[in-house]
């Protein structure tokens, strides 16, 4: 089964004459995060982008979303991240045209402490992606919950932080952690980073707590919250058990027209930044 003719037309389709490296983090587990980077870089590429998922979280959940067994992942993130190999001997192809994504492994677990010592530490993944132009629209990379060392190569590395988020009390706390550490890494070692928009994940109608939840949020951030919400849906979490995206495993859920809305927005924000520039 292919994604690409199921898909309506893409909102944007005009080409962003480079690669542009979003991080998709968030501290906190469980807020959606790998889902959203699985499903957002397979709907970016039924859109007709070029893209590749990096998985930085040792758990290799993102790897396993996309049904990358085991053996393909001799070469890993964490490879790129020691200089041992290059971007493209660790870029494996997924199932879904215009998809690709470098797995991760367990060895991610000891990176950390191995790169302590290491000269210009939080650039070894920035370092990975310069040596020649990139031929993919977006790099996603799907960080650890975690503000370690890790996550701190990926927004180095990025242009721009999508944060999932979702809709209960002790998201927001997890967040104003990490809208500090994006401003420290902004000052310190990234001029270029920016936050590319918040989205809301796991929003449940029938809780009212998701409502007020959602609504501060916006107060406090306007119009960086996408309008889109990713809803809970049952669909979503029976995917990654039979290796695939929301988008393949069952395209007309809500939750996967939700991806579809998600990235439709990206796109558009991505246009009105170029226009701008």
């Amino acid at each position: 089964m292919t994604l690409t003719p199921l898909l309506p037309d893409p909102p944007v389709t005009e080409a962003t004459g480079a690669t542009r490296v979003i991080a998709i983090a968030n501290q906190k587990g469980g807020v959606g995060k790998t889902t959203t980077a699985i499903n957002l870089a397979t709907a970016l590429a039924a859109a007709k982008k070029k893209a590749l998922l990096i998985d930085l979280d040792p758990q290799g959940n993102a790897s396993t979303g996309l049904g990358i067994s085991r053996q393909a992942r001799a070469v890993s993130s964490y490879d790129v991240l020691l200089g041992r190999k290059p971007i493209s001997a660790a870029t494996v192809a997924t199932n879904i045209p215009q998809l690709s994504v470098i797995p991760a492994s367990v060895d991610l677990t000891g990176a950390e402490i191995e790169l302590v010592g290491a000269a210009q530490r939080e650039y070894r993944l920035r370092d990975a992606l310069l040596p020649k132009p990139l031929t993919y629209d977006y790099v996603l990379i799907d960080c650890p919950p975690s503000l370690g060392l890790l996550t701190l190569n990926a927004l180095v590395a990025a242009q721009a932080v999508l944060v999932p988020l979702q809709c209960e009390f002790y998201a927001l706390e997890g967040l104003s952690n990490l809208i500090r550490t994006i401003e420290r890494v902004k000052r310190h070692l990234n001029p270029a980073l920016e936050i590319q928009g918040v989205v809301l994940t796991m929003f449940d109608k029938r809780n009212k707590l998701s409502d007020l939840v959602a609504s501060d949020v916006r107060d406090h951030f306007g119009p960086k919250v996408y309008e889109t919400v990713i809803p809970r849906n049952v669909r979503i979490s029976e995917a990654p058990s039979h290796g695939q995206p929301v988008l393949l495993y069952d395209f007309r859920c809500p939750g996967a027209q939700a991806y579809v809305h998600l990235a439709g927005e990206v796109l558009k924000r991505e246009r009105t930044r170029l226009d701008a520039a």
